[in-house]
C-alpha cells in the first residue's frame, strides 16, 4: 500500500484546514508533508490523524509552521456540534467548553445555543 493511501485521513486534514504551500510526496519510502497550518490547532489535528497509523515514525517526515497564533484555531459550527463536543475534539477534554464560551462572547449569548456556520476561537491549548 502506498503511504498516501495509508495517510489519505492526514492528507485530508490539510485540505479540510486549508494549508498554505503544501507539499506532500513520498522520498525514499517516506511521505513528506510540508507546509503552513492556519493555527497551531490544524497542526496537532494533522499529527492526531498521522498518529492513527502504526509505524507512523518511521513513515512521516512533517516540518509545517504556523500562521497565526493569536489564538489556538478557529472551528466551523457543524450540524449536531455542542460546545463540549467541539471542546473534547480541539482541546482534549469536553469541560473546557466553558473557555470557548468565554471567548466566543462577541457571537454567543448561551452556551447551548451554537448554530451551523458560526466561526469560534478556539483558546489556547
Amino acid at each position: 500500500m502506498s503511504l498516501m493511501v495509508k495517510y489519505k485521513k492526514a492528507l485530508e486534514q490539510t485540505n479540510e484546514s486549508k494549508f498554505d504551500d503544501l507539499s506532500v510526496e513520498e522520498v525514499g519510502g517516506k511521505l513528506q508533508i510540508k507546509g503552513t497550518a492556519p493555527y497551531e490547532m490544524d497542526k496537532n489535528l494533522l499529527w492526531d490523524a498521522i498518529k492513527e497509523n502504526a509505524g507512523w515514525e518511521n513513515e512521516v517526515a512533517v516540518t509545517v509552521k504556523v500562521k497565526n497564533t493569536d489564538v489556538y484555531g478557529r472551528y466551523t459550527v457543524k450540524s449536531g456540534d455542542t460546545l463540549g463536543k467541539i471542546a473534547a475534539r480541539t482541546l482534549g477534554k469536553a469541560n473546557r467548553y466553558t473557555e470557548i464560551f468565554e471567548n466566543n462572547k462577541d457571537i454567543l449569548k448561551n452556551p447551548d445555543l451554537i448554530k451551523p456556520g458560526q466561526v469560534l476561537k478556539i483558546p489556547q491549548k
